[in-house]
């Protein structure tokens, strides 16, 4: 099968939270901006980079990514990067605003999802806003999406 040619070559997912779909339910996302240093955003663009422990905090007014990994750059001899480092997220003051009303009064998380390069070449971040589910609601979802696989191939088959 033909891989599909992707339109524009900046497009690029880093990484990629694909676990938080199955454990929370995502009831908003937004994109954010990251502050990276060089050493990082080469890392990035190289692969070896991970955000499925991470999770997004607001403290101080600044909306901050916890616990992401980006590898080192083997190449950086004296700008090297901390792995494990805080990352500054960009975005509005009403934005942070929000995030906080949900995650202190509501008591929602904020989950990152994916992590990519836009169409400009620039990291940006997408933060879900979510609860966490319990086991009965991942069974649930679990046996809905395996009804919807077995009756598209029952669809295909009688077509």
């Amino acid at each position: 099968m033909a891989q599909k040619k992707n339109s524009d070559p900046n497009y690029k997912v880093i990484a990629e939270n694909r676990r938080a779909r199955y454990d929370y339910a995502i009831d908003d996302d937004l994109e954010c901006g990251i502050i990276l240093e060089g050493s990082e955003v080469k890392s990035a663009r190289i692969g070896g980079t991970n955000i499925a422990e991470s999770y997004a905090a607001v403290e101080d007014g600044e909306l901050w990514l916890v616990n992401s990994y980006i590898a080192p750059y083997e190449r950086a001899k004296t700008f090297k990067h901390l792995e494990r480092r805080r990352r500054k997220l960009l975005v509005s003051r009403k934005q942070i605003s929000n995030l906080w009303n949900a995650t202190q009064r509501k008591g929602m998380t904020l989950v990152p999802l994916v992590m990519y390069f836009n169409h400009k070449g620039l990291a940006k971040i997408k933060i879900g806003v979510a609860k966490g589910k319990q086991n009965h609601d991942k069974r649930a979802s679990e046996a809905k999406r395996d009804w919807s696989r077995q009756k598209s191939r029952l669809m295909k088959d009688h077509s």
